[in-house]
């Protein structure tokens, strides 16, 4: 008998389950996996090396590009590095700010990650219902930041600017009549938090369809069930954090463990996994989502009764109100110092680490006295993911790898910075 070999096949990066920039090079046992081999930088864009060119507040858009489904997420944990450097107090109505944009970018993180998940496994409808949903919260970055994607809303010390009044609106056109632009704009009439706060009542019957959809459809079941199964002793060591870590039964979120902001003050539920595999990760980032929306709510109720500031009134790291740099000489060189030269860090080093929504994501910092960082590194919750996908994909199927790579709910962006 002619004698079988192993043989070895790219996948990636041109796979559409591969999000365009990952290459697995896969060792089969005709169509069995017997390892995988990640092989990543496709994507390098050098932000840390970049970081150290670019005065700290200019760093802050690049932070939006590294994971960019999880925009706000990536400023804070940048943003709160700075903080404790400088020992500065963000206000309180900028805390609950960031909590309830966490939150929602939160939601918009899983919502894609399920949508694309499915259709990476053959389902092609949730994908649609998912991004009917983001379209919504979409519009809820716009408001507040002017644009869709990339916020760069966040700042050391608070936030841009306080939450507006009304919402950008449809208008008529030749594909719109006036009685379907009435409809669209029917919950858009109101403040930010009107808005918001329709979406939150909404939403918890939305995912009850993801839920009708999914959780019970055998043919899901099948290709999620038992498949990347990880043991919490194995998620531990590999250093995974997140849904990853919590499908496999470990109650680990640093919201709740190390709570930063205004975390402690608020009500929610851990979920956790049982078996560690695909289908559990899938079960927990859907009920992360209805926590998710109960924190918000609790955001919406308290940001209502308490107006305030919501960026420092220390002028050596946020700028002076435009008025009172308009009028007054001091406030004028307090602004234009800030914005020629930038913020001076004082010298030391720090780790700051948020709940990201795929895991942890933390920036060390240190600064050398200077106005830009003298090294930053990203700790990206995504890059010991993916060192967990050899593990996760032997013995299975060619098939599974794609069902593998979706549930880890892999960005490059941030996994090769």
């Amino acid at each position: 008998m002619a004698e079988i070999k192993n043989y070895s096949i790219n996948f990636g990066p041109q796979h559409p389950a591969a999000h365009g920039v990952l290459r697995l090079v896969l060792e089969l046992d005709g169509e069995v996996v017997v390892r995988a081999d990640p092989h990543i930088g496709l994507l390098h864009r050098g932000t840390e090396k970049l970081a150290e060119s670019r005065t700290w507040l200019q760093s802050v858009p690049y932070m939006d590009r590294l994971d960019y489904v999880s925009m706000m997420c990536n400023e804070h944990a940048y943003c709160l590095a700075i903080e404790r450097m400088l020992g500065i107090e963000v206000p309180i109505r900028a805390q609950y700010i960031r909590v309830m944009m966490d939150e929602v970018t939160r939601i918009l993180n899983h919502l894609l990650n399920i949508g694309t998940h499915a259709l990476d496994i053959g389902a092609m409808t949730m994908v649609l219902y998912t991004f009917r949903e983001r379209e919504d919260l979409m519009d809820v970055y716009e408001a507040l930041s002017g644009a869709r994607l990339h916020a760069a809303y966040y700042r050391p010390g608070g936030v841009y600017r306080d939450l507006p009044d009304s919402m950008p609106k449809y208008s008529e056109s030749p594909f719109k009549d006036a009685a379907t632009v009435k409809k669209l704009n029917a919950n858009r009439e109101g403040s930010l938090l009107d808005f918001l706060e329709d979406f939150t009542d909404r939403f918890p019957g939305y995912l009850d369809e993801y839920h009708t959809l999914l959780t019970d459809n055998r043919i899901w079941k099948q290709r999620t069930v038992d498949v990347g199964v990880l043991s919490p002793e194995r998620a531990l060591q590999l250093g995974c954090t997140g849904p990853m870590l919590r499908g496999s039964g470990v109650e680990w979120d640093l919201r709740k463990k190390m709570p930063y902001e205004v975390y402690d003050r608020l009500a929610f539920d851990v979920p956790v996994g049982k078996n560690g595999d695909c289908y559990d990760r899938y079960l927990v980032r859907m009920e992360e989502m209805r926590q998710s929306n109960r924190i918000i709510r609790q955001c919406i109720d308290w940001l209502r009764q308490n107006p305030g500031p919501v960026i420092s009134s220390d002028h050596k790291v946020a700028p002076p109100k435009r008025e009172a740099m308009k009028s007054n000489m001091e406030e004028l060189i307090h602004h234009f110092k800030l914005f020629s030269e930038g913020l001076h860090v004082p010298p030391g080093e720090v780790y700051a680490g948020i709940e990201h929504p795929k895991g942890e994501f933390g920036v060390w910092a240190v600064s050398d006295g200077a106005n830009k960082p003298y090294r930053l590194k990203l700790r990206s919750p995504g890059f010991p993911h993916l060192a967990a996908v050899d593990e996760m994909s032997r013995g299975h199927m060619i098939a599974d790898v794609t069902a593998i790579i979706g549930t880890i709910d892999l960005v490059l962006g941030d996994t090769d910075r």
